[in-house]
């Protein structure tokens, strides 16, 4: 009878924490954030900036320009000399192929064809040397124009400048709205370029 009685005051107490499992507090939802203001954006300034220009307009681009050029000439004179004297082996080849012995003749198509393999390397060569000191100059200028542009359309209040490409144009562009010489002169003004000495003329 002891025994009963204590399984049934323990059965009592347990029922008020069973009740709390069974009901627990109610959580009230989490209220929605408020919604954020839209942005209003006002009308841009927007101008715009031949690259192109600007790069081979430039003191800096000009002077660059005359370097490469100057060393295009260097080539040109090389690969001049190259064809003549390969056009020397050709017509000496024509003129007294009949009358060369056969180890002779033999040797001389050899040398044509070794000087005509070198002669079109030496061109591809070139050519793509030419290309790449091109598109190094451009991106060098190209990179330090960038910081000049961002300071004159802080000065001009601008808040796009676009880049033109001349040569692919899809619409309309007022020519107010081009300030290219105003970025040539600021970068004359912040990188001036001095010119290149003239190479002594040849006698």
């Amino acid at each position: 009878m002891k025994h009963r009685s204590t399984l049934f005051m323990a059965a009592v107490l347990a029922l008020p924490v069973l009740g709390a499992a069974q009901n627990p507090p109610t959580v009230p939802p989490p209220q929605a954030a408020p919604a954020a203001a839209p942005v209003v954006i006002g009308p841009a300034k927007v101008a715009f900036v031949n690259i192109q220009q600007v790069i081979f307009t430039c003191d800096e681009g000009k002077r660059e320009a005359t370097v490469l050029q100057q060393y295009i000439d260097k080539k040109n004179s090389e690969l001049q000399g190259m064809q003549k004297e390969l056009d020397g082996l050709k017509n000496k080849l024509d003129v007294q192929g009949s009358k060369l012995t056969d180890e002779a003749r033999d040797e001389l198509i050899t040398e044509i064809e070794t000087k005509d393999t070198n002669f079109q390397r030496f061109q591809e060569d070139t050519r793509k040397d030419i290309e790449n000191r091109r598109t190094r100059l451009q991106n060098a200028i190209a990179r330090k124009m960038l910081p000049v542009v961002e300071k004159v359309a802080k000065e001009k209040g601008l808040n796009v400048v676009q880049f033109l490409d001349t040569s692919n144009i899809y619409g309309y562009v007022d020519p107010g709205l081009v300030i290219t010489d105003e970025i040539i002169k600021a970068y004359n003004t912040t990188y001036p370029a001095t010119a290149v000495p003239t190479a002594p003329v040849k006698k």
